[in-house]
């Protein structure tokens, strides 16, 4: 990864809105192995590197062209 970049992360609430699904269906993809695992940020925080995200969706819109 490029030092110049800063990666940033996103809570399950913005993941969903970001996939149009509700939290509940975004950890069923996880569990299913349909969408990466979250990354422990905290004690009892999870959260998704926003690389990973974008990745997830660019490779859906590729795989529907």
């Amino acid at each position: 990864m490029d030092a110049n970049i800063r990666e940033s992360f996103e809570p399950a609430p913005e993941v969903a809105r970001r996939l149009s699904v509700s939290r509940s269906k975004l950890y069923a993809m996880v569990q299913a192995g349909q969408f990466p695992k979250p990354i422990r940020i905290s004690e009892n925080r999870v959260a998704w590197p926003a690389s990973r995200v974008s990745a997830w969706i660019a490779a859906k819109i590729a795989e529907a062209a």
